[in-house]
């Protein structure tokens, strides 16, 4: 649930916004020859789905978005129940009474507003995860799953126990200036969690094992890309990932940075897709480390992340001064006003979505255009190869070929499969008079 994220400010910020938008699927801008490729009446469209399967992913595809904003607005609903109620003033008093060490407080706190927020979230998250389940997007058991959210729980409690007695002690320290020099410890814990999460957080829930020991012939594939890249991933940093124990979606992509950076392949992706189509995926992601878009997001979203932390200081006071006597939060010293601070960053993150989403589709159709002339002359025919592996994701995530242009805008990281295939097949830079952007000709 995204309002546990965001209670964890390192781990919402690196995994709930950084990573998804490092790793998403590719989408595709709109341009000239898109539009001719989809416009068409005559043509046959890039991406499309047989009847039965279209009306599974329409129906699919609307209960996801349905969740999705749900899930948002009752995040936020709980935050503003748990203060009118007087429960997030309850749950102080009760860390307050058991121990007078702030540590002690501070953790006790955390752990009740967790526990609290996980309750009030789990019927949604399951239902979630029903859903996928009979849609055929997840194969995961119901022991498994209530495992990582065990799993996820514990990080929540670690990590988020851990940041928020930095806050209070910045806040203490600092009271008009905390939101600018807890900025600068979370920022320094993104870089530091987007480097140990292939290493240390990946391994907690899914199983990985080097590549070369069961596809040595992908390996040299995926090392001609690399070197047309320009970049060094020697063969003991690929690595398989066991991801149909839990999924039957396809995925390929590069992770970490420095001693950390790896490979990763699905082993749904070699089971069901061409070697062709996994080095155009992995030729996507590739493209994230070349054109430099880890630091650019990175920063982007450090930018974004001081605004917040800023509104999130003036949104605190406000509240704090016109409802602090009816919810019994006196200051933002008391560590009910944890609650409060939740509730002013949920809303500016449901409302930050749309900008997030826009600054990755920028990078993803970039990513999208340096994969496909990343495999050229690696595959005999890159645009069929890119078009293919786009209908192919398509159909093995259900995705709709048409979706709603605001769904499109709030809340997608990537452009629909249609544009990203339409592209794919139109895009030919070493046609005459053509040129490629990143590539020599």
């Amino acid at each position: 649930m995204k309002l546990r994220l965001l209670l964890i400010f390192l781990v919402a910020f690196v995994f709930g916004f950084a990573m998804p938008m490092l790793h998403a699927q590719t989408p595709v801008e709109s341009s000239p020859q898109g539009q001719a490729q989809t416009q068409t009446p005559q043509s046959k469209p890039a991406y499309s789905l047989p009847p039965e399967k279209l009306e599974k992913a329409i129906a699919y595809s609307r209960i996801r978005v349905i969740l999705d904003f749900v899930d948002s607005g009752w995040g936020i609903l709980q935050l503003i129940l748990l203060l009118a109620l007087g429960i997030a003033a309850r749950m102080r008093n009760f860390a307050v009474n058991v121990s007078k060490n702030r540590w002690i407080q501070g953790f006790l706190f955390t752990f009740l507003f967790l526990v609290v927020t996980t309750l009030l979230g789990l019927p949604l998250d399951m239902y979630g995860h029903h859903v996928s389940m009979v849609y055929g997007q997840s194969v995961q058991g119901w022991g498994s799953w209530f495992w990582d959210q065990t799993k996820g729980f514990l990080l929540g409690f670690v990590f988020g126990g851990l940041f928020v007695m930095l806050l209070f002690w910045v806040i203490r320290k600092s009271p008009t200036r905390w939101w600018f020099w807890f900025w600068i410890p979370a920022m320094m814990a993104v870089l530091f969690g987007v480097f140990i999460s292939p290493v240390l957080i990946d391994p907690l829930f899914n199983k990985f094992e080097p590549l070369a020991k069961s596809n040595p012939a992908l390996v040299d594939r995926l090392e001609q890309v690399v070197q047309r890249g320009g970049i060094h991933i020697p063969p003991d940093r690929m690595y398989l990932m066991k991801a149909s124990e839990k999924v039957t979606t396809l995925n390929a992509y590069v992770t970490g940075y420095g001693a950390s950076k790896r490979v990763v392949v699905w082993d749904n992706s070699i089971a069901k897709a061409t070697p062709d189509q996994i080095s155009f995926i992995f030729g996507h992601e590739m493209g994230h480390y070349v054109l430099n878009h880890i630091p650019s997001t990175l920063a982007f979203l450090g930018v974004l992340l001081l605004i917040e932390f800023y509104l999130g200081y003036r949104g605190v006071q406000w509240l704090i001064r016109r409802y602090g006597d009816k919810w019994r939060v006196p200051s933002q010293n008391d560590w009910a006003a944890l609650v409060v601070f939740m509730l002013v960053l949920s809303v500016l993150s449901f409302f930050s979505e749309p900008i997030v989403n826009g600054f990755s589709r920028i990078h993803e159709h970039a990513a999208d255009v340096y994969g496909q002339e990343a495999i050229h002359g690696i595959v005999a025919d890159p645009q069929a190869t890119a078009q293919q592996s786009f209908q192919l994701l398509g159909e093995m995530s259900l995705t709709d070929p048409n979706p709603s242009p605001f769904v499109e805008f709030w809340t997608f990281s990537h452009p629909s499969v249609s544009s990203r295939a339409a592209f794919a097949a139109a895009y030919n830079p070493w046609a005459p008079g053509q040129h490629p952007r990143y590539f020599s000709k």
